[in-house]
């Protein structure tokens, strides 16, 4: 679980370094961890089963859809913000869930709950750094809040999708956002060439084999094995790993209020999870 949060908190890293749109590498992304999933899942007998994948194929496709979105527009934020900024906007997913819970799931907003909600919107400002320099960096932003809406969405459904194996219902997820990206990219790509960078090449593999298909499959193999609480406290290795990247590698600055938010917003995740005792399917970046 260690290892599979540390691969998720460095996959901006790798963006930064891709010169190609968020909408092929999105794409590309999905492709390669549908190839790289479907043998597991044909080689465990009767794990595809027909009359499940009937009864949550309109879910799989909305779920699918919303991971596709979910990746371009984060790709999107790491462009236009730092990797920690973008990271920590995307980890606003919960609050989405928290807010929404009482309305779709029928679950209790507790007290603590709004107050950690309250607590993480703060650091979420802190972290924007829209305090010091105004609406100028709020693009990326924007961005990152976005794609936290979708992934909060993809969180919601999955209560919603039963009868299937984790690995395989990733599977049809990242078949259904790679088929949701597709229009995009050939809306918005008409003139674009793969060129002849090896090193290129070689990065799109990783994001697609590496970061997609084998960190899903080891992702949820520790959820199956590890208390819910463990999964839930461990997923924010993620978030700190982004941050550390951010700071010591693409050497991006992270001011004192920053760092402020970083702390507000992951804490106020941590206090909210202590008393979940209820497994949660959820899907990382």
């Amino acid at each position: 679980m260690i290892l599979s949060m540390l691969i998720f908190g460095t996959i901006g890293v790798l963006r930064r370094y891709i010169p190609y749109s968020s909408g092929v590498i999105a794409l590309i992304r999905g492709l390669a961890g549908t190839v790289f999933l479907l043998p597991f899942c044909i080689a465990k007998k009767n794990a595809i089963q027909k009359d499940a994948l009937k009864k949550n194929f309109l879910l799989l496709c909305l779920s699918g859809a919303f991971i596709g979105v979910n990746w371009i527009l984060l790709f999107e934020a790491y462009k236009y913000t730092s990797v920690s900024v973008a990271t920590i906007c995307y980890y606003m997913a919960p609050v989405f869930v928290v807010l929404a819970s009482p309305i779709v799931l029928h679950e209790k907003l507790t007290a603590k709950n709004m107050l950690c909600t309250v607590v993480s919107v703060c650091g979420m400002i802190l972290v924007s750094g829209v305090i010091e320099t105004g609406i100028s960096g709020i693009k990326g932003v924007c961005f990152g809040i976005g794609a936290a809406l979708m992934y909060a969405g993809v969180i919601i459904l999955n209560k919603f999708i039963s009868g299937l194996t984790a690995s395989v219902r990733t599977m049809f997820q990242l078949a259904a956002a790679s088929v949701a990206i597709l229009p995009y990219v050939l809306i918005t790509e008409k003139n674009f060439s793969f060129g002849s960078d090896v090193s290129v090449f070689v990065m799109l593999a990783v994001m697609g084999i590496l970061y997609t298909g084998a960190v899903y499959t080891l992702y949820f193999a520790c959820v199956e094995k590890l208390p819910a609480q463990t999964v839930a406290l461990f997923s924010y290795i993620d978030p700190a790993a982004a941050v550390l990247c951010s700071v010591f590698i693409l050497n991006e600055g992270l001011t004192l209020l920053s760092a402020l938010g970083v702390v507000l917003v992951i804490g106020a995740a941590i206090v909210s999870e202590l008393d979940f005792g209820r497994k949660q399917t959820t899907l990382s970046e």
